[in-house]
């Protein structure tokens, strides 16, 4: 009997293909990448045509050394990676290092491509193997080497020009501009005044509202009520002509109907388990991998869903079969449409050969899986199931009514009349899908609810409780949740479903934004780095940019570009746009503050190698500048001159410890502090240097001193001279020097003498570089 070796990415997807496959097919996992570029400048040389350097990951040498041991003992070579670029090039970077080491031998070597783990899929492919196709090879090779290219090119520059440690990326920059704009947008924002004048009604003990529509002969817009003396004055005029009736003017009466929303693909997932269960982009993907690659029931493993990173809406012959037989059997034949539904896949990109986000098996009911899955297994799996259960229903039916109220109770009231109100209802006639799943909404789209009205006919007349004129303000646009950014990333066309959650967890990793009540905030940083890149590499930060080199990436993975003139397209000019900078002077401009009126001197907010602070003078000016550090809670966008200038208030005194040392608080390098005498303690994570008083410094101060009471092992005469208990063992200190206390040394039988020599033979600390600036 032949042996074959496949190799998979993963232990867990490695368990449940094995049991389809049987003798004769051994299944090792690859645990991810085992190769990626050498981690220094040279990685791509675009001198020698873009060649790329590769070198084995460290943390796969045990594993490839694994797999090559067993490819000398079998006859074939099976690579079952994922099916997209990333596991293409995985497939390629095994069979590459496999050859250098000898283990093939002219032996063949097939692709394997599945979209679900089951053991019709996985015969079928493992029958259906074909070649590595190198255009979806060199597709990733190109992405990976644009990536390396910006980020080895742009990272030093922002070290040189704002501070070390910074990063750009192709596709997190874009991303990043699309958050620093929306808060732009919010800071620009004024807000508008309106008002709206609505009648409650009651019709035989039945209560709806009306709003006012028209008034004076003409139709109303959102802003024709400006003001609360407007309001007050309409309200009037409407209450007389009323005289406590309105009067049923038309009423129109409309079906429509509501389709079911399409399978999940990748960004839809990621969007609605957001919205719908509160989970993280990364955590959905990561929840969604265990459910793909076999979850344990009754001591099998098994695969529950298709794979989770595709652009498509397809659904497979079969699986459309079954799901339509389930709606069938469970919801009856008024819930099954005539024909199974076909949605198109919008994203022109996409690869059809994919499937949606699905169960492998619509029979596997989340009630009957409950306890064989985790917590968040099961609420994934949960709107996974019911989603694309609900995607074969039959629609919903919306019966809608509008209703014309007209003032006053007389005859002539028709929908021609000067004062006319409107009132809307609507209710579910046939729930259809909604029956199984309601999509979820982001900001600014309701939720659809029942509103019913009484029974209502023309000329019906409806007494008014009363008339009721309400404030409003226009709300600046939301700043974007991880739901609304994906959403917004993939209309732009940046980025593909397999790297959104890469480019969320990159701007959370580099700070450059926060999430607060899961929303996006840019830090000052973050503000900083995208203001730089906007002002001089404007086309690589802009989103069209962005969105056609993907396409571009899309073309070369199809066979229809090839890699290398993309790249020597793309590197002739960014190549020259990097040199020019490099050659510019400054630092990005501060924020200009205002003048200060004591000194007279300009005073601006700046970002520095330690985070945003104000200045106060200029360097060029006779007098040196003078710094504060901004607060935790302060942005430098928004700081005003008076908060600023209110910095240079510390250090300030707060007054003397018991035994008459004097106390300050101030601001250090290391954050807040308090200062007694020579020495220092740090402020509570609740204190406020610009607040704190004597009484609670000197709380700090005790509680400093008995913890280094604590850790003090033996304290000479003079004091200078210390042995304590540090975080790696017992040391000396004299304060200019610290050395551990030999092993075979007992610390507190140690002698004055002894702490000198070991002083003295101990090196000096290495002295700080002082900066002009923060």
């Amino acid at each position: 009997m032949s042996r074959n070796l496949v190799v998979v990415e993963s232990p867990a997807k490695a368990r449940t293909i094995k049991k389809y496959l049987g003798a004769g097919f051994d299944v090792l996992a690859s645990n991810g990448h085992v190769r990626d570029l050498i981690p220094r400048e040279g990685a791509v040389e675009p001198a020698r045509d873009f060649e790329m350097h590769y070198e084995l990951v460290e943390k796969a040498e045990k594993q490839v050394g694994a797999l090559s041991r067993a490819m000398k003992k079998s006859d074939a070579l099976y690579l079952a990676t994922d099916p997209d670029r990333e596991g293409e090039a995985i497939a390629w970077h095994v069979t590459e290092l496999l050859r250098q080491r000898k283990a093939l031998a002219g032996k063949p070597v097939r692709r394997v491509v599945f979209h679900e783990i089951t053991k019709r899929a996985i015969q079928e492919a493992v029958e259906n193997s074909r070649d590595i196709s190198m255009d979806l090879v060199n597709a990733q090779q190109a992405r990976r080497a644009l990536d390396y290219l910006v980020g080895f090119n742009l990272s030093p520059l922002l070290w040189k020009k704002i501070r070390r440690g910074l990063s750009a990326g192709r596709v997190q920059s874009p991303a990043l501009r699309m958050i620093v704009e929306r808060e732009d947008e919010i800071e620009r924002f004024k807000p508008r005044e309106y008002w709206t004048l609505d009648a409650d009604l009651d019709r035989s003990g039945q209560p709806f509202s009306a709003r006012l529509m028209r008034f004076g002969g003409k139709k109303l817009a959102q802003f024709s009520i400006a003001s609360e003396e407007q309001a007050r004055s309409m309200e009037e005029r409407v209450s007389a002509l009323a005289k406590g009736c309105l009067r049923v003017a038309r009423v129109e009466k409309k079906q429509r109907r509501r389709n079911p929303p399409p399978p999940f693909m990748t960004s839809t997932l990621q969007q609605e388990s957001v919205r719908k269960l509160g989970f993280s982009v990364q955590k959905t993907m990561r929840v969604a991998q265990q459910l793909y690659e076999g979850v344990d029931i009754d001591g099998e493993s098994v695969g529950l869903i298709t794979y989770m990173r595709t652009d498509s809406f397809a659904l497979s012959r079969d699986s459309l079969e079954e799901i339509r037989a389930y709606v069938g059997r469970h919801f009856g034949p008024d819930a099954l449409p005539p024909r199974a539904r076909v949605y198109k896949t919008t994203s022109r990109n996409a690869q059809e050969a994919h499937e949606a986000i699905r169960p492998t098996s619509v029979g596997r009911e989340p009630a009957a899986l409950k306890r064989a899955l985790g917590r968040d297994q099961h609420r994934l799996y949960q709107l996974i199931w019911k989603r694309t259960v609900a995607c074969q229903m039959q629609h919903a039916l919306i019966n809608t009514v509008g209703v014309d109220l007209a003032c006053g109770g007389g005859d002539g009231a028709s929908v021609e009349a000067s004062e006319l109100f409107r009132a809307t209802g609507s209710t579910i006639a046939s729930p259809g899908f909604l029956a199984m799943y309601e999509e979820g909404v982001d900001d600014g789209r309701a939720m659809e609810k029942e509103r019913r009205l009484p029974a209502l006919a023309e000329g019906d007349v409806v007494k008014v409780k009363c008339f009721r004129s309400e404030q409003h303000f226009t709300e600046a646009p939301p700043r974007y949740s991880e739901a609304t950014l994906i959403r917004a990333l993939e209309e732009y066309g940046i980025g593909r479903p397999s790297t959104y959650a890469a480019i969320i967890q990159t701007l959370q990793n580099r700070a450059y934004v926060e999430l607060d009540r899961r929303r996006f905030h840019p830090t000052d940083i973050g503000r900083v780095v995208n203001s730089y890149l906007t002002e001089h590499f404007a086309n690589y930060v802009e989103y069209k940019f962005t969105a056609r080199l993907e396409d571009d990436l899309d073309a070369i993975s199809r066979g229809e570009r090839q890699w290398k003139p993309l790249m020597r397209d793309f590197w002739s000019t960014f190549e020259q746009k990097v040199k020019e900078t490099e050659g510019e002077r400054g630092r990005p401009a501060p924020r200009e503050l205002g003048i200060d009126p004591n000194s007279g001197r300009k005073v601006s907010v700046r970002m520095g190698r330690y985070g945003p602070y104000v200045q106060i003078g200029m360097l060029e000016d006779d007098e040196k500048p003078t710094f504060a550090g901004l607060r935790p809670d302060q942005r430098m966008n928004t700081i005003t001159l008076e908060e600023g200038l209110h910095l240079f208030k510390l250090p300030r005194r707060l007054g003397e410890t018991q035994e008459g040392e004097p106390v300050s608080v101030g601001i250090g390098r290391f954050g807040p502090y308090i200062r007694y005498a020579s020495k220092f303690t740090s402020l509570g994570p609740g204190d406020d240097p610009h607040e704190i008083g004597l009484e609670r410094a000197l709380d700090l101060i005790e509680e400093k001193k008995k913890a280094d009471a604590a850790r003090c092992i033996k304290v000479f005469k003079d004091g200078e001279i210390q042995i304590l208990n540090g975080r790696y063992g017992p040391y000396v200190t004299d304060r200019t020097k610290n050395v551990r206390v030999p092993k075979d040394r007992e610390p507190a039988t140690l002698t004055l003498k002894e702490c000198q020599e070991l002083l003295a033979a101990a090196p000096a600390r290495r002295s700080r570089r002082r900066t002009r600036n923060p």
